[in-house]
């Protein structure tokens, strides 16, 4: 995930990543074309998956290059050119299936919106502009609002930083809400191929500024922030927009957070990661590498097999496990295997051993 989003879906702290007693890491690949027999080749200079040739041959491609030091400076380079994290999902996409992904459904409203984000920045150039600046103008706006409930300031000062808000607030709304519109049918699909005997998947936006008849999202907004102005002043933070909406799983119509099982929480999930590929690889016909994480020990054989029939029509999918015979008798034999191995003399990687 480093080459891809610049940080680890495991930590927020940069530092973690650094191996005990090491002074930096650097993680590089090279984001080349995957040709296969069934397609035709793609032209060398446009992106693809990571990955090699048949022939075994790399082909040329992006460079991308991730270093973190010790004392917590990052460096970030495509083709040797210092870049910012948003610039590696431009030529690197995935998708990660990993074991804490089994909270999205029940997990903190955070999970969700942050994977909405994600699924959001490839699908509309300027959403990643538009949550920063939303980001920023929140924070402004709650530090004034603070001061606001001390009596360190007028409530006329909002209004500098109300106008970024609305307008980057409402964007942000504006795009959720298409994606969603985009997941609807993928989504649906790939739930009735793994659980064909259950009732329709949906999502839903939950959100803190529902409109009226005939109001956009940002006059919505501005609506909400009027009606919540002095209970905003009294608790010294801003109660409503994005920053507070969630998605919700329904099942038949039903919120998933009530009733389901871990078997239909996982299988939501799923049919969730399985529509991410669709969308992605429907943007230019370029699927996503796939990252599985010890996952395969979370799903029953059905869905196992769904998975693996997945992954058997990828060009390339990198899988993690600490117990090789949690995987697939048939995806083992087409696999490529590495181990990684720690001793005495540190860690290293060692090809074989599944």
């Amino acid at each position: 995930m480093l080459l891809a989003l610049g940080r680890s879906h495991r930590t927020a702290v940069d530092a973690e990543l650094i191996r005990w007693g090491a002074d930096f890491l650097r993680v590089e690949g090279v984001v080349g074309v995957m040709r296969t027999e069934e397609a035709p080749s793609a032209p060398e200079d446009e992106p693809g998956v990571l990955g090699a040739a048949l022939d075994g041959v790399p082909p040329p491609g992006i460079a991308l290059n991730v270093s973190l030091q010790a004392g917590g400076r990052k460096r970030i380079l495509v083709n040797g050119v210092p870049r910012r994290p948003a610039a590696l999902a431009e030529h690197l996409r995935t998708v990660l299936f990993a074991p804490e992904e089994m909270l999205l459904v029940v997990g903190p409203p955070t999970l969700r919106r942050t994977a909405l984000d994600q699924l959001a920045g490839p699908h509309d150039p300027m959403y990643g502009s538009h949550l920063s600046t939303y980001t920023r103008a929140l924070s402004q706006r709650n530090s004034l609002l603070r001061q606001i409930r001390d009596g360190e300031a007028d409530h006329a000062q909002l209004r500098y930083w109300d106008e970024p808000f609305l307008a980057s607030g409402a964007a942000v709304v504006a795009a959720r809400l298409r994606l969603l519109e985009l997941l609807s049918a993928p989504l649906a699909a790939a739930h009735r191929e793994i659980a064909p005997a259950e009732e329709p998947l949906a999502l839903d936006y939950a959100t803190t500024t529902p409109p009226l008849p005939g109001e956009s999202p940002r006059d919505a907004l501005a609506r909400r922030l009027r009606e919540t102005a002095e209970k905003e002043a009294w608790n010294g933070t801003t109660l409503v927009g994005p920053h507070r909406d969630d998605l919700v799983f329904r099942l038949g119509g039903r919120d998933l957070t009530t009733f389901a099982s871990r078997g239909q929480q996982r299988t939501a999930i799923l049919a969730l990661k399985l529509a991410e590929m669709d969308l992605l690889t429907a943007l230019d016909g370029r699927p996503p590498l796939l990252l599985l994480d010890d996952v395969f020990s979370e799903l029953d054989p059905l869905r196992r097999g769904h998975l693996v029939r997945r992954i058997a029509g990828l060009p390339q999918a990198l899988i993690t496990t600490t117990v090789p015979d949690d995987l697939d008798p048939d995806l083992r034999r087409q696999a490529r295997a590495w181990r990684v191995v720690a001793d005495a003399e540190g860690t290293r990687v060692e090809e074989g051993g599944a």
